[in-house]
């Protein structure tokens, strides 16, 4: 059962005690990401998370660094396309100085000019592995060509040109603008006591000042999907389909996450053992579900030789084209649903996860929802619910995206 409290900030906390874990996990989730970036500030999210574990007013960046490794557990952050988390996973014991040195973080980082200049650097090398790992290039041109000019088709890491440009001011800024506390969520899970995080939370956070404005809004997606390849002089062809999706607050992504299991969400699935097992034609062949604040997507992606691609893309089509012309079996439809409600209970069973789930739910839908919430949303689904979603889903236009060489005649959708 999940606490929640919120500061005279506007802070929202949330927490979870589960007495039998010897660990605790602590993040602070902040509504700042790529979708709520201008063109002009993308990658901003990124730079900011970066800064953050350069010096504060209080440690050196490498006494925050010698810190990290003190706590013994993980000290970290990320940043996605609707939010950036820092977070810490410790043993109950060392609450408190996890919550020092993460408050510490988000509150008085200095991001000095210089510290400011060799970050860049560091992102930019970061951008340019991006750029040599063809998957994750594949999977950046989908993004556009699935959300043309909406924010959710920017990279998270911004582009080499805007990096290498962006001033420091415009990174104050935009810290300025999303990192306030009543954009802002502390989630905690594991063994704690509640009265003494409150206290905590008060003492470390809730002297944070409150700001006037809005972090701006995020404009409606409108679908208009295309086809973005990239020529690269590599041994596999790497491939991607997409198809709009939901989001994650709408009751059919239940269905579509059971559909998902049986098209391409595991070793039984119909992709994998047709293009994998039965052809030879992949060694990775998957597909998954995305679900964001307002909408969403549905991938698919296999990884082939330039000799094979055509063949596989025309396998992955007549699939579909199967799913949707014969239906699910009974017994591939009950797999795929306990395959799901197992995978989600044992992905519950640490810390880490379990204050990732209330955060996130916590920021983006205003609520921690209920383990046993969604064991029973994925308990009702029928196969007549796979079979609506998967007509309704594969009767959109599909976007697509191809990296690697040879791929000038490929025909996609």
């Amino acid at each position: 059962m999940c606490e929640e409290f919120v500061l005279d900030n506007g802070l929202r906390v949330v927490a979870e005690h589960i007495p039998h874990f010897p660990s605790v996990s602590v993040g602070l989730w902040i509504g700042a990401g790529s979708m709520y970036e201008t063109a002009e500030e993308n990658g901003l999210s990124h730079f900011v998370e970066h800064m953050l574990f350069k010096s504060t007013q209080t440690r050196t960046t490498k006494e925050i660094a010698v810190e990290m490794d003190a706590l013994g557990g993980q000290v970290n952050a990320f940043t996605s396309k609707e939010c950036t988390c820092y977070y810490a996973k410790v043993i109950g014991e060392h609450l408190e100085r996890a919550m020092d040195l993460l408050s510490d973080l988000l509150l008085h980082a200095k991001m000095e000019e210089e510290e400011f200049e060799k970050e860049r650097g560091v992102i930019l090398e970061e951008i340019a592995m991006c750029e040599d790992t063809p998957e994750d290039l594949v999977y950046d041109l989908l993004a556009e060509a699935h959300f043309g000019s909406h924010p959710l088709s920017r990279p998270i890491l911004g582009t080499h040109d805007q990096i290498a440009s962006v001033t420091r001011q415009a990174l104050i800024d935009f810290r300025k603008k999303h990192y306030r506390p009543d954009n802002t969520v502390l989630a905690v899970a594991g063994q704690f006591d509640l009265d003494a995080l409150k206290e905590m939370a008060h003492r470390y956070l809730g002297q944070w000042t409150p700001v006037q404005g809005d972090c701006g809004g995020v404009p409606e997606v409108e679908y208009a999907p295309c086809v973005k390849t990239k020529q690269k002089d590599i041994e596999q062809v790497h491939i991607c389909l997409s198809y709009p999706g939901v989001g994650q607050d709408d009751a059919e992504l239940y269905p579509l996450t059971v559909m998902n299991n049986l098209l391409g969400g595991g070793m039984s699935s119909r992709l994998f053992q047709r293009i994998r097992e039965e052809m030879g034609a992949a060694y990775s062949v998957y597909s998954y579900p995305s679900a964001y604040t307002t909408c969403g997507t549905m991938t698919i992606y296999a990884g082939t030789s330039p000799e094979t691609a055509q063949a596989v893309v025309d396998e992955i089509h007549k699939e579909i084209a199967a799913l949707l012309r014969d239906g699910v079996t009974d017994e591939e439809f009950q797999m795929a649903k306990d395959q799901l409600k197992v995978s989600y209970v044992l992905g519950l069973e640490s810390s880490s996860s379990r204050m990732s789930s209330i955060g996130r739910n916590m920021l983006l839908r205003g609520r921690a929802v209920d383990p046993q919430e969604i064991v029973r949303q994925i308990e009702a689904v029928t196969k007549e619910d796979v079979e609506r979603i998967a007509a309704k889903t594969f009767a959109a236009p599909c976007a697509a995206s191809a990296v690697g060489r040879g791929i000038s005649g490929l025909k996609l959708v």
